[in-house]
């Protein structure tokens, strides 16, 4: 028993000045949450997180992005894929 008490705290110990696991933006978490649903064929939750991402990008930023330009190019890729795979008979041979 107190091996275990022990072991808690050296698990307790090694998480102590570990770098917060936030590497991403919200943003990209975003996007890559819309390019699975399109994995998934799941295309009304595609559209929503869709959604949701240009309203986080299009709002006024509360700090200048200086990825906004590269951020619009995501979201305007993210849009022609969605549209792509709902209307596939458009897409050239």
């Amino acid at each position: 028993m107190a091996d275990e008490a022990s072991d808690q705290d050296g698990a307790r110990d090694g998480g102590r000045g570990a770098a917060p696991r936030h590497s991403r933006r919200l943003s990209d978490k975003i996007l890559i949450a819309f390019h699975h649903a399109c994995d998934q064929s799941d295309y009304e939750v595609a559209e929503q997180l869709l959604r949701i991402l240009e309203m986080m990008l299009t709002r006024r930023p509360a700090s200048p992005d200086t990825n906004r330009r590269r951020n619009m190019e995501s979201l305007v890729a993210a849009h022609e894929r969605l549209w792509y795979l709902r209307h596939p008979e458009t897409q050239e041979s």
